[in-house]
């Protein structure tokens, strides 16, 4: 089974790089000349398809009705595994805006359509960098744009919720903006950390009901994330969709 799930995940990757090479250039030509991003999110959505398809990622949500429709929000999720970003930006939202580790910005190619479509890196290693950052997305969300984010800064390896940093609870207060719970499962069973090997497994997915940042100010941002911490927790303890 192991030998049959890496020559699967070879081939995802191979015919995801290849999707990316032929499709991007195009797309970042288009939005260069008209300043149009909505394609770039059409493209997106397909290449994450075609990877999720070929590696045997199965998805089941639920609490879908608690997603606030026509309005911006910042969605907070745990994170397990590398297979929780594409599969959360495909199904949460049409146009899902991420932020996301400045170090990927040494990827080739990927970097420029992520700039295009209105994602934001955050570099934690130069703190007023990051919080222009942070001001950059508060602006976004004011504009109507809603965001992914990842409050943990990286994957937990037990499954065990690490703590959560500020920064995305700092733009959801400053963009007016509610915060979505969602707690994922099962990614980490398709791709543990320090594995390139994707198994085949049915993701989970809970969304929860949105909290009013609105209501906080940053100085009791605290007491937004541990709101958020809580529900995430709750969902995660019901196990599985």
């Amino acid at each position: 089974m192991l030998v049959i799930a890496a020559i699967r995940s070879l081939l995802t990757y191979v015919a995801v790089s290849l999707y990316v090479l032929i499709v991007t250039p195009p797309g970042l030509l288009v939005s260069a000349l008209s300043g149009a991003k909505a394609h770039l999110y059409v493209l997106g959505h397909i290449g994450v398809r075609l990877g999720l398809i070929l590696a045997g990622i199965r998805v089941r949500i639920a609490g879908a009705e608690h997603v606030p429709h026509g309005r911006a929000a910042v969605y907070c999720s745990n994170h397990q595994s590398n297979v929780d970003p594409p599969v959360l930006f495909d199904v949460v939202h049409p146009r899902l805006h991420i932020l996301y580790k400045a170090e990927f910005d040494a990827l080739p190619i990927l970097p420029h359509a992520f700039h295009y479509g209105g994602f934001i890196p955050v570099d934690r290693r130069n703190k007023e960098a990051a919080l222009r950052s942070i001001d950059k997305g508060a602006e976004s969300l004011r504009a109507g744009n809603s965001f992914l984010i990842f409050p943990e800064g990286t994957r937990s390896k037990t499954g065990e919720l690490l703590p959560f940093k500020k920064g995305g609870f700092i733009m959801a207060i400053k963009g007016g903006a509610p915060v979505v719970p969602i707690a994922v499962q099962g990614g980490r069973d398709s791709m543990r950390k320090g594995s390139w090997i994707i198994r085949p497994v049915t993701v989970s997915i809970r969304i929860g009901e949105p909290i009013e940042a609105a209501a906080y100010t940053l100085d009791n941002r605290d007491q937004l994330i541990a709101a958020t911490r809580r529900r995430i927790e709750a969902m995660l303890a019901q196990g599985p969709v």
